[in-house]
């Protein structure tokens, strides 16, 4: 399947059973239920994948399980998040051999790198398969820029083609644009500036929050895609103070809860991350409540 880097790609969740093991069947429901909600496709094994977290032969059996389950029906993007830059190389060399779609490459964990090594990451992996690549920026997180100066030297190595923008600065979208044209396709990567990276000529939204309104998601894109601001707008003021948890923290707690508020999935994360107690518990609970309680009437909508 080729991707065509455009519309929602959820990072979906991972699922776990009571006592913390991968819940593979309902890790698969989960996925399947968001492509019949009208999904563009799906990312794997992302920050709300719990990646990090995993053991390197539960992430290929999960990787395996998720494209079981899609069976083509949208693309599979997995992403690639490794301490070092051989073990990154085998995991897109397996992921590919899985029949991942395409591959959400990350800087290698922990150490914070130069440009010239991040680059050199970058082309190493990417020239370990023939995959489709979108490089994954999110300097608050990661402690690293993908800057200009990097995307300028990866210009060409033919298969990086996409860039997630989790840089809170939106100008950044316009920047890469007025540097690059077509170049790389953008995705907007942090839920609450979806709205302002689209309507900047963002081609689509790597969301963590559609995990538990997909149908709202999806109608936001199709909505600015279309030209219908008003629509988009109302939806995206609706949804803000959701999307705003996506850009916290503890945004795996609070998404597997909004989930499991939503009847979607389970809020069982794995150490070093606890499920959400307390105040927080309490607050993130009420909102999600709310916005369930006064979600936009989907049916009166042109862009639907």
């Amino acid at each position: 399947m080729k991707i065509d880097w455009q519309g929602v790609f959820p990072a979906v969740t991972t699922q776990f059973n009571e006592d913390l093991s991968i819940d593979y069947a309902d890790s698969q429901r989960v996925v399947d239920d968001l492509i019949n909600d009208g999904v563009t496709g799906i990312i794997a094994l992302g920050t709300c994948g719990e990646n990090n977290s995993l053991e390197p032969d539960e992430k290929r059996k999960l990787l395996t399980a998720i494209v079981e389950v899609v069976a083509g029906r949208v693309p599979v993007v997995v992403g690639t998040s490794e301490l070092t830059t051989p073990r990154a190389v085998s995991f897109a060399k397996d992921a590919e051999k899985i029949g991942a779609t395409g591959l959400m490459l990350l800087p290698a964990m922990v150490y914070v790198p130069k440009t010239a090594e991040l680059v050199e990451h970058f082309t190493q992996v990417a020239n370990a398969t023939s995959l489709p690549i979108m490089l994954y920026n999110n300097p608050t997180a990661y402690r690293v820029n993908i800057g200009n100066d990097a995307l300028e030297a990866l210009r060409p190595v033919k298969n990086i083609v996409a860039i997630k923008e989790s840089a809170a600065d939106t100008r950044r979208f316009t920047d890469v644009h007025n540097a690059f044209g077509d170049r790389y396709s953008i995705f907007a990567g942090l839920d609450d500036v979806a709205y302002e990276g689209l309507l900047l000529g963002a081609q689509g939204w790597v969301s963590g929050l559609t995990s538990a309104f997909p149908a709202e998601s999806v109608l936001l894109v199709k909505a600015l895609k279309a030209g219908d601001l008003k629509t988009a707008l109302e939806i995206y003021r609706w949804f803000l103070p959701l999307l705003h948890l996506d850009a916290d923290h503890d945004l795996v707690q609070s998404i597997k809860l909004a989930e499991q508020i939503m009847g979607r999935g389970s809020e069982r994360v794995r150490m070093p991350r606890l499920p959400l107690t307390g105040a927080r518990r309490a607050e993130v609970t009420k909102m999600v409540e709310e916005a369930a309680a006064s979600r936009p009437s989907l049916s009166i909508h042109k862009a639907a």
